[in-house]
């Protein structure tokens, strides 16, 4: 009589567990391909700061976790398959070995003309390449891509951002110094638009020509103070605009100018996407995420990374689907928004495949503004009132 209630409770037990065993099935996932050259970066004038070696992907990490999270509640997965490629031809390798295996989404920390070679690739015609860490404005404009998204703030959105705080503060007579790369000439390029833009005077547009190393010898402090100063002579102006990239010079500028300006631009109060200082809109979350994940603060290109993750996350979440296509689509389309922890919600321009989002104002120890300004609107959306908007717009994709 045991024997038969125990057998007959055995049958019960596997005849309940049938339903559970069949709702453990793996959960549908997305595939998203991280594509990064791996180049050492470094700051040649200071030990104090450098580039991490982890930059972009650590923020990627983070996303695919957050992505994670969100999933188990809607039963869907998600496998970030990261390509960190030594040159441009590893690089274009990985992808097309990606692609073969059925990835179509990517997120891609790219110089601009590699970029342009992957989204070119005949494997790439029915993928979704999101650029994670390029400002470049020429992305955005005549050498736009109908497979590319743009994440971080385009150069024109960062010194429109600039240009906006110093029209509230009434400084509108800037100076402007330029370095020598050409991402300085770029970024220059963008403030003396953006200053056209909102009425603002360049009273004086120089190049800084003085050898860096020379600051290292022993008497390097005279020499810089007397070469900023004398950069500097000459001009009334509110305030100077470092064009320095790469950090040779800009650092040096504060504190030797020939007249007492405050500086901004590249170095000074910064425009970003990000900053170690922001703890507003609930930001804090995201920096205590990042920080306990990689020991470190997160960057621009962090951040970047880490929205390319969450707006696919979004995506796949509210089009209830793990097809590339579908996720594509609503990322595309007017009902995708995206929280960013900068205030609104982000979405992206259908015109250049820029992500609209508030830009930071900061210093390296506090936030001093966040634009658009007040009283910047525009008659859609005032996020548009950030880079170039879609009449004056070079991109024309089929």
């Amino acid at each position: 009589m045991a024997s038969a209630w125990g057998a007959g409770c055995v049958a019960a037990c596997v005849l309940l567990a049938a339903p559970a065993a069949s709702a453990q099935a793996p959960a549908p996932s997305v595939s998203i391909g991280y594509l990064s050259l791996q180049v050492k970066r470094s700051y040649p004038k200071t030990f104090l700061d450098q580039p991490p070696s982890d930059e972009g992907v650590q923020g990627a990490r983070l996303g695919a976790a957050d992505d994670a999270t969100t999933g188990r509640f809607i039963n869907q997965a998600y496998q970030l398959q990261e390509a960190l490629a030594a040159d441009a031809a590893a690089a274009l390798d990985a992808f097309r070995k990606q692609a073969e295996g059925g990835t179509r989404l990517f997120v891609a920390d790219l110089p601009a003309a590699l970029l342009m070679k992957v989204a070119d690739l005949p494997e790439a015609k029915d993928a979704l390449i999101l650029d994670a860490t390029s400002s470049d404005d020429a992305l955005r404009g005549e050498n736009c891509r109908r497979n590319v998204l743009h994440l971080l703030p385009s150069r024109a959105m960062l010194a429109d951002a600039l240009m906006q705080y110093l029209v509230t503060k009434n400084w509108r007579r800037i100076m402007l110094l330029v370095g020598k790369t050409p991402g300085d000439a770029l970024y220059a390029d963008a403030v003396r638009r953006s200053a056209k833009k909102f009425q603002v005077t360049i009273a004086a547009d120089r190049n800084w020509t003085f050898n860096p190393a020379a600051q290292q010898a022993d008497t390097g402090h005279y020499e810089v103070n007397d070469e900023v100063a004398k950069a500097t002579q000459g001009v009334s102006y509110d305030l100077l605009v470092v064009a320095d990239e790469d950090d040779e010079f800009g650092d040096d500028v504060s504190y030797r100018t020939d007249a007492p300006r405050p500086v901004a631009g590249t170095q000074g109060m910064v425009p970003s996407a990000w900053a170690r200082s922001f703890d507003e809109y609930a930001s804090t979350q995201l920096q205590g995420r990042f920080l306990r994940r990689a020991k470190r603060w997160m960057t621009d290109r962090d951040y970047g990374a880490w929205l390319a993750m969450r707006a696919i996350g979004e995506a796949a979440a509210r089009s209830n689907s793990t097809d590339p296509k579908a996720i594509a689509a609503y990322m595309r389309g007017p009902d995708f928004q995206l929280a960013g922890y900068k205030g609104p919600s982000f979405s992206f321009r259908p015109w250049d495949g820029q992500l609209r989002q508030p830009v930071l104002l900061a210093d390296g120890r506090s936030l001093v503004s966040i634009s658009p300004q007040a009283g910047f609107l525009h008659q859609y959306n005032d996020l548009d009132t950030l880079g170039i908007d879609q009449p004056e717009t070079q991109c024309h994709t089929p």
